[in-house]
């Protein structure tokens, strides 16, 4: 405005100039002019210099939103000099506090069955046994459903999905009902479960609480007109008797779950002394593990398998062994559970792939007939690049797949996934043996057998035990070596202690055998000792 009045003044003088008019009019036309001039600019510099009060202040504003904070409105100067800016900004803000709230609510709850989710659940739990003095007690509840797997296997996960559900509902009641407000119910996982309960001590009252939560899962539950039943084992640790920390708790409840796994599930187990020995000797084991493979201190032994055609060695199968410094030499059972528990399985079953490789390469330079058989974990059949370490270990060594057998527990080898079988069936078709191992110990379905890609079938031990004595034994075992025949594979019979078992076996049409009876687990040097003295075996069958 003031601009436009002094170039309109500015005109006026220069008109009357030239209109011959007196020099001290324009000079007071001039004179107007310039303070017009002067007051315009005056007035945009304190325009401007609002605006740059109030951009700064936004920017130091945005740079508190980066830091964590949301909440604060935009400052009085940039609402002042620049309003449209001002309102963006809160705008933004409200917006990013509501979409932030909505990712903490989802993140702290799990979404099958709304209860506290597994890092919500230790977040919450570390925070209230952290700030609290020693004195105060609580008490910790490991919950482990029993027959959840079966259920979800056979009925699919969205039923499986529905019953986890319920089963919160159902914890959230004992909560509720034993435990009070104060207490934290949470989904670790799967069909795991926890309950914090602050300030109980009393061990009928804890006791009456893990009663009430097995007595609740152990009731039917109702899924899509069906009634499902599982049940729940329970472990329960104290504060500060087990522990101070969420981290000591949950080592001893789950420890205590696992008791009352043991003991026949459905049940409840403290944590006491001879669980903290076992949790103690159970560190050690994994510090110990961690180090025996850079160590070298695994082995390898094997145990022959011979034809009841010729008598001919068929498979060696190799048994790993841990030579622990104070311990002795310890079987595989003594330490391969606990490896695939800490994830050190991958290391050790690529130590064996390799060991056997290398076993192989001497033996196939040498002449030395028959396979080598290599046990393969659950664990590793889940992880399918194994596979593929396992075929570059064989590459390296120079050595034909062909001597090559891989076994699997006949529980792995219901569960191997669609990867898995895909490669177990590549290895078949260069040159690899698979075998099913320890079949009719666990829960076969024979359309399934059929769909797997192996070439042998060995007999668990269990029925092999009585077949020389129990005519009832002879007949059951009869009929599953016809079943293995039907489905074109070879049936091998392990556990063999005696002659009489193998005499019987052979009758029966068992093609090969594997126990005592044929050898023990022995070293290579061992072995091919045995190897150039077999032919007795062959004379005596």
């Amino acid at each position: 405005m003031l601009w436009g009045v002094a170039v309109v003044g500015l005109g006026a003088a220069m008109l009357s100039c030239a209109a011959g008019g007196g020099h001290h009019i324009a000079f007071v036309a001039l004179a107007i002019v310039t303070m017009l001039a002067l007051g315009g600019w005056a007035i945009t510099q304190r325009r401007l210099g609002r605006v740059m009060s109030g951009t700064q202040a936004a920017a130091s504003r945005l740079d508190a939103a980066t830091g964590g904070d949301l909440a604060s409105e935009a400052p009085a100067s940039t609402h002042d000099a620049l309003p449209q800016l001002a309102f963006a900004m809160e705008t933004l803000f409200d917006g990013l506090c509501r979409d932030m709230e909505e990712v903490t609510g989802r993140a702290a709850r799990d979404p099958v069955t709304g209860l506290a989710s597994r890092a919500f659940f230790r977040n919450e739990a570390e925070t209230l046994l952290d700030d609290a003095p020693e004195e105060v007690t609580a008490a910790l509840f490991f919950i482990d459903l029993d027959r959840f797997k079966v259920i979800n296997d056979t009925r699919g996960h969205a039923c499986g999905d529905k019953l986890l559900a319920k089963v919160a509902e159902r914890l959230r009641v004992v909560a509720s009902t034993a435990c009070g407000d104060g207490a934290l119910v949470g989904r670790l996982a799967g069909d795991e479960f926890t309950l914090l309960c602050p300030g109980i001590d009393a061990p009928d009252h804890i006791r009456s609480i893990g009663d009430s939560i097995v007595a609740t899962l152990g009731a039917p539950f109702t899924i899509d007109d069906a009634m499902i039943s599982i049940g729940a084992s329970v472990g329960v640790a104290q504060r500060p008797q087990h522990g101070l920390t969420l981290h000591e708790l949950m080592g001893a409840a789950d420890a205590a779950m696992y008791r009352s796994k043991a003991a026949g599930r459905a049940r409840v187990s403290s944590f006491d002394a001879g669980l903290a020995a076992e949790l103690t000797d159970r560190d050690r084991l994994d510090q110990d593990l961690r180090g025996a493979v850079r160590r070298d201190e695994f082995a390898l032994v094997f145990q022959p398998q011979v034809s009841l055609r010729d008598g001919a060695l068929v498979t060696s199968e190799a048994l790993l062994r841990w030579r622990h410094p104070t311990l002795g030499l310890r079987p595989a059972a003594a330490f391969l559970a606990r490896a695939e528990q800490t994830g050190q399985m991958a290391a050790i079953g690529d130590w064996v792939a390799s060991s056997v490789a290398a076993a192989v390469a001497r033996w196939h330079r040498l002449g030395r007939p028959g396979r080598v058989a290599l046990n393969v974990a659950q664990q590793q059949v889940e992880d399918v690049t194994f596979f593929d370490r396992l075929s570059e270990a064989f590459s390296r060594a120079q050595v034909p797949l062909d001597r090559l057998e891989l076994e699997l527990a006949e529980g792995v080898a219901m569960q191997c996934p669609p990867a898995a079988l895909d490669m177990l069936e590549a290895l078949r078709s260069a040159g690899a043996s698979v075998t099913v191992d320890d079949f009719g110990a666990g829960d076969s379905n024979v359309q399934r057998l059929r769909a797997l890609p192996m070439d042998r079938i060995k007999l668990d031990r269990a029925l092999v035990r009585d077949v020389a004595s129990d005519a009832d034994a002879r007949t059951i075992l009869q009929a599953l070596v016809g079943l293995v025949h039907g489905l074109g594979c070879e049936a091998v019979a392990e556990g063999v202690e005696t002659a009489a078992q193998i005499d019987v076996l052979r009758v029966i049409g068992c093609d090969a055998v594997q126990g005592y009876a044929v050898a023990h687990p022995m070293d290579e040097g061992a072995l091919e000792a045995w190897i150039a003295g077999a032919t007795r075996f062959a004379r005596a069958g």
